[in-house]
C-alpha cells in the first residue's frame, strides 16, 4: 500500500496538477488547509473531491473560509485571503470544508494523520523547537502533520526525542515498532523552507519507506491569479522565494 501524503494546498491548483503527476500510488492521505493564501480555492476544492482522498483532516484556513471560526487570529493577508476564499465558493464547497474531520484521524493500525498536532490541530511543530512534540499522544506509531510549510521529521527511539528538516529528495526507512514518527511532507502550494517547488511524500507501508519529493509547477501562472483577485501582493511575491 503506497499513500501519496499532500498538506497545504492553499487553493494552489497549478502546484496541485503538478504534485498529481506522480501516479505511483494506491491512496492519498490529505492534511488540510486545501484552500487560503490562492487564487483557486473553487477549483481546488473540486479536484481535492474528485481526488476522494482516503482520509483527510480540515486546517486552520479551512475552518475560517468555512466559517467555523471568524479568524481573529490570523494576520492581516491571511485573513484577506480567507474572506475572499470564502465569497468565491459554491454551497456545496463550503459544505464540504466544513465537513472536514478535526485531526487526528487513524488511517490504519500504523498511520494517523494531523494538521497540526496530534494534541492540538492548530499547534505548530517547527523542526528547531527545542522543546519538541509530545510523542506519547500518538496513537500510531506513525502520523503525519502539515501546517508549517516545511519538510520535517520527529522521531523516537527509547526516550530520547529528535528532529531534522528534510531537504528533499530524501528516502528513509522507518521502524515503527521500536520507534515513533511525527512526518511533515512539506507544503504543496506554498513552501516555507527556501524552496518554491511544490512538496510532498510518498509512504510505502509494506516496506515501511518514506519518500520526500519536490516537483516544479507554473508558479508564474499562479502568481498572476493572486494578482487579478486584487489580492495582498505579498502573497504571490512569496511564491517564487518559497518563504
Amino acid at each position: 500500500m503506497r499513500y501519496l501524503v499532500i498538506s497545504d494546498i492553499h487553493a494552489n491548483l497549478e502546484a496541485l496538477h503538478a504534485v498529481l503527476q506522480y501516479r505511483d500510488y494506491d491512496h492519498i492521505l490529505l492534511l488540510g488547509d486545501i484552500v487560503g493564501y490562492g487564487a483557486s480555492p473553487e477549483e481546488t476544492v473540486q479536484q481535492v473531491q474528485r481526488l476522494n482522498p482516503l482520509a483527510a483532516v480540515r486546517g486552520n484556513h479551512d475552518k475560517v473560509v468555512a466559517g467555523l471560526e471568524g479568524g481573529d487570529t490570523f494576520v492581516s493577508n491571511a485573513r484577506k485571503a480567507a474572506l475572499w476564499s470564502q465569497s468565491q465558493l459554491s454551497v456545496d464547497s463550503l459544505k464540504y470544508l466544513r465537513g472536514l474531520p478535526a485531526g487526528p484521524v487513524q488511517v490504519d493500525s500504523q498511520v494517523s494523520i494531523v494538521h497540526g498536532s496530534p494534541r492540538d490541530e492548530d499547534e505548530y511543530l517547527l523542526p528547531w523547537d527545542r522543546e519538541g512534540p509530545s510523542l506519547d499522544a500518538l496513537a500510531t506509531p506513525i502520523c503525519f502533520f502539515g501546517h508549517t510549510h516545511i519538510p520535517t521529521i520527529f522521531f523516537r527511539l527509547g526516550e530520547t526525542t529528535c528532529s531534522r528538516q528534510v531537504q528533499p529528495p530524501a528516502k528513509l526507512s522507518l521502524t515503527p515498532e521500536s520507534a515513533r514518527y511525527l512526518i511533515n511532507p512539506g507544503a504543496v502550494g506554498q513552501p516555507r523552507d527556501g524552496d518554491p517547488r511544490a512538496a510532498f511524500l510518498v509512504f510505502d507501508a509494506d516496506t515501511l519507506a518514506v519518500e520526500f519529493l519536490r516537483v516544479d509547477y507554473d508558479i508564474e501562472t499562479s502568481q498572476q491569479k493572486i494578482r487579478d483577485a486584487g489580492l495582498p501582493a505579498f502573497l504571490w511575491q512569496r511564491l517564487a522565494r518559497g518563504d
